[in-house]
């Protein structure tokens, strides 16, 4: 199997009630996003259509679509090829999540009862022993629950699915961004604050700190995603 057909089935679901196409669509978008096809890798649509036994139809549907979203490009004579995700799409994509997580925080707080707080302190602290144990792929899950934890008391139907729409590129910049031990202590003592700052209602408060925990997530993004880009380049 090919290296774009292996990495594609691991993310295609035939099982779930879709089109086909869209199906194809949903795996190539998730596998680009995630890196698990490396940018400036080339797609053959006849290949992938053999391989994986899909007529071509749904194929060029998904390419044609990632065109459109600048995921991949047409080249005259080449064929499609992967673009990947790049500083400037960081940038675009926070400025978006900063006002989105303002909104849902902000929204979940004033809707949260005691209890909610309490299994939210709980979850830090859970996360908080992850950390120490050095357990990544552990404290990454309970970084994510932390955030979904507050989208879904915020009971903003619409914004979450907003988010979901985003999952993709949050997970791949969520795992640059704290897969640095020093980052991840920030970031959780980061998370600690925030709690703090919807414990006392606090919106001004909270707001400030959202936006800056996500600007020095931001901030250390880039400066890992020029890093890989020098060290691909220096090959």
């Amino acid at each position: 199997m090919s290296t774009v057909s292996n990495a594609v089935s691991k993310n295609l679901d035939l099982t779930v009630n879709k089109p086909l196409k869209r199906l194809v669509y949903e795996a190539f978008r998730k596998t680009i996003i995630l890196g698990e096809i490396p940018a400036g890798e080339r797609i053959n649509e006849k290949e992938f259509s053999e391989i994986m036994n899909i007529s071509r139809t749904p194929i060029r549907y998904a390419l044609q679509t990632l065109v459109e979203e600048k995921l991949v490009e047409h080249v005259p004579g080449i064929g499609i090829i992967v673009k990947g995700i790049n500083t400037k799409d960081a940038y675009e994509i926070y400025a978006i999540r900063k006002s989105l997580d303002v909104l849902a925080t902000t929204t979940a707080m004033k809707q949260m009862t005691p209890a909610d707080f309490e299994a939210l302190k709980s979850l830090l602290k859970t996360t908080e022993a992850l950390n120490e144990a050095d357990q990544v792929e552990a404290v990454l899950q309970k970084f994510s629950d932390f955030n979904e934890f507050i989208y879904n008391k915020s009971q903003m139907l619409r914004l979450k699915s907003i988010v979901l729409k985003l999952q993709e590129y949050l997970i791949y910049f969520r795992d640059i961004a704290v897969r640095s031990k020093e980052r991840r202590d920030k970031a959780l003592k980061e998370h600690w604050l925030i709690y703090r700052g919807m414990l006392n209602q606090d919106e001004q408060q909270l707001t400030l700190l959202i936006t800056e925990h996500l600007d020095y997530s931001l901030k250390f993004i880039i400066k890992e995603m020029d890093q890989r880009l020098n060290d691909k380049q220096s090959l």
